[in-house]
């Protein structure tokens, strides 16, 4: 069985790879309403008004770690003999967990008082938005697993 890490960071696929993940992201971001909708789609514009290219950049740094973090699913899902994609959208608690786990810890080394201070905003709503989420993650995943 191939590690996730293998299957999301291989040099044939890490840039399609990137790519989807930074799709995913702005199509969720996207998808947001309401009050906290309009914060999190405010929080993100400032974020990407840094410098362009800064979300990518951070996909690109972290897809390793996310890749890493995001593995013991991954492994379960195949175990199960279970689709990647149900796996994940069944597991959306566990899916934010890993990933936030890995977030927080760069959040708080981030230099950018920006980035800093969004990211503590968007914080308390960030689990369930991450679990929102696991469905399109988990469909990215298998596409790349089954390729």
């Amino acid at each position: 069985m191939p590690s996730l890490p293998e299957v999301l960071t291989a040099d044939a696929k890490k840039a399609a790879v990137i790519d989807d993940c930074c799709a995913l992201i702005d199509a969720e971001v996207k998808d947001k309403g309401g009050i906290s909708g309009l914060a999190i789609k405010a929080g993100y514009g400032a974020v990407k008004g840094i410098k362009p290219g800064f979300v990518k950049q951070v996909v690109t740094d972290l897809l390793p770690d996310f890749a890493k973090a995001l593995d013991p699913i991954f492994q379960d899902a195949l175990k199960e003999k279970k689709p990647v994609a149900a796996f994940f959208s069944s597991n959306g608690g566990r899916v934010a967990e890993a990933l936030l786990a890995i977030t927080d810890a760069k959040a708080e080394r981030a230099k950018s008082g920006v980035v800093k201070g969004t990211y503590e905003k968007l914080r308390g709503s960030a689990k369930k938005n991450v679990e929102a989420a696991a469905p399109r993650l988990g469909e990215m995943v298998q596409k790349y697993a089954s390729a």
